[in-house]
């Protein structure tokens, strides 16, 4: 099978790599890619906002199938339009993916189908929302209704908080998605990530994770991407899981089948675990980005036929098996991310880190004249294997210790909800 990766992100280098293991390949592109990504795949210098450039491009190279990363081509539509011109695609519908273009979507569908959630308003003026906000109070959250590179969330623990991001998003921090405003009440809990993948019919679970979203160590400064994760998330109990499968992820497949817009592909649910049960926070209408890395690390099972299976409409029958092992993944941020940073600076110490239990999945890098340099906010992701979370963070860090560039940052605490519980 020929298939084309749509991405050039750390979540598309650790599915490209993940791919690149399947018996069933036979040639691998990844558009654009990453300084990283041509160890395992053709790079092709594609425009991938450019739906019919895609689609030259995958038909110039005689691909069989295709595989979109990220979210803005998820909302963009750009799974259609692959599959009007013939090829078979891995990407939820454009009409489907609004479960993550909107949030306002997607609360409506919690209060049709009764899913539980956080209590919410949505309002399309600054002057509505910050008066909804003084009565209301703090903690609260604020929510750009659209696509914001996962920073367009304030979880405002003061009014005056609470005020600048909605500010911000009137005041176009956001662009387009902050037009609308979604304000949801604060819930007291742990939040974890759930992985499903859905044929239309059939869905077959994958697995949990948790995501480090603050910049900083405590989980402290702005909101980013995720600065790191850690794979599973034994804080969810199997009780939980079974309730959050029951009462959140089975209605909404089975309420997107009934409004006529079924759900193909990863569906990735955002939970709170609250006294009350799990409740939505969110969903994702693709694999999550730093959650994909410690999940390719896990997987034992060969992905590209449950890529594929989903995408067809034949999962039922397929299994999926992981490592009996934690993965943990630290990104390595340029410094000044997630606000103003500077693209050049040289990393070295990368080649020959790789070993059976440590990646380095390449995010915001490239290469010229055969040196590596950043290219973006979030750089590098060093992902480890280990028994415990806290001997997959030992081997994560000593990786990112041997990583030589003076202009990133890490945080140094990815996983310490979990390690603090192993004691």
């Amino acid at each position: 099978m020929r298939v084309l990766v749509i991405g050039s992100g750390g979540r598309e280098h650790a599915l490209a790599w993940k791919i690149a293991q399947s018996p069933l390949l036979s040639k691998l592109f990844i558009a654009p890619g990453n300084g990283g990504t041509e160890a395992v795949a053709e790079n092709l210098p594609v425009d991938i906002t450019d739906h019919a450039a895609v689609i030259a491009a995958a038909k110039a190279h005689d691909v069989d199938f295709v595989v979109v990363g990220p979210d803005a081509q998820v909302v963009a539509g750009l799974g259609d339009d692959v599959r009007a011109a013939g090829i078979a695609c891995f990407c939820p519908s454009k009409a489907a993916g609004q479960l993550e273009g909107s949030k306002s979507f997607t609360k409506a569908l919690c209060d049709e189908f009764d899913i539980p959630t956080a209590g919410y308003a949505r309002f399309e003026d600054e002057a509505s929302a910050l008066a909804y906000v003084y009565t209301q109070g703090a903690p609260i959250v604020i929510k750009a209704d659209g696509l914001a590179a996962g920073k367009g969330v304030t979880v405002a623990m003061s009014v005056e908080e609470a005020e600048e991001a909605i500010i911000d998003c009137f005041s176009g921090a956001f662009g387009a998605s902050g037009a609308a405003v979604v304000i949801e009440e604060f819930m007291e809990g742990e939040e974890v990530s759930l992985f499903v993948l859905c044929d239309g019919e059939t869905l077959l679970p994958l697995t949990t994770a948790q995501d480090h979203k603050r910049a900083f160590d405590g989980d402290t400064g702005p909101n980013t991407g995720g600065m790191g994760a850690y794979s599973p998330a034994p804080v969810m109990t199997r009780e939980q899981y079974d309730i959050a499968m029951a009462r959140i992820v089975e209605p909404t497949a089975r309420g997107l089948v009934q409004r006529g817009t079924p759900y193909q592909g990863v569906l990735y649910a955002g939970l709170m675990l609250t006294g009350d049960g799990p409740k939505l926070v969110e969903y994702n209408a693709r694999f999550g980005d730093p959650e994909t890395q410690v999940m390719m690390m896990r997987m034992e099972s060969d992905l590209l036929p449950l890529l594929h299976a989903t995408a067809t409409g034949t999962l039922k029958g397929h299994e999926v098996e992981w490592k009996d092992q934690f993965a943990l993944t630290v990104i390595m941020a340029a410094k000044g991310y997630p606000g103003s940073y500077e693209k050049g600076s040289e990393i070295r110490g990368i080649d020959g880190l790789d070993s059976h239990d440590l990646a380095v999945f390449h995010a915001g890098t490239k290469r010229e004249g055969g040196r590596l340099l950043a290219n973006g906010g979030r750089v590098l992701n060093v992902t480890a294997l280990g028994p415990s979370v806290r001997e997959a963070q030992d081997r994560a860090y000593r990786g990112v210790a041997a990583v030589d560039w003076p202009e990133g940052f890490a945080r140094r605490d990815i996983g310490w909800r979990q390690i603090a519980r192993e004691g």
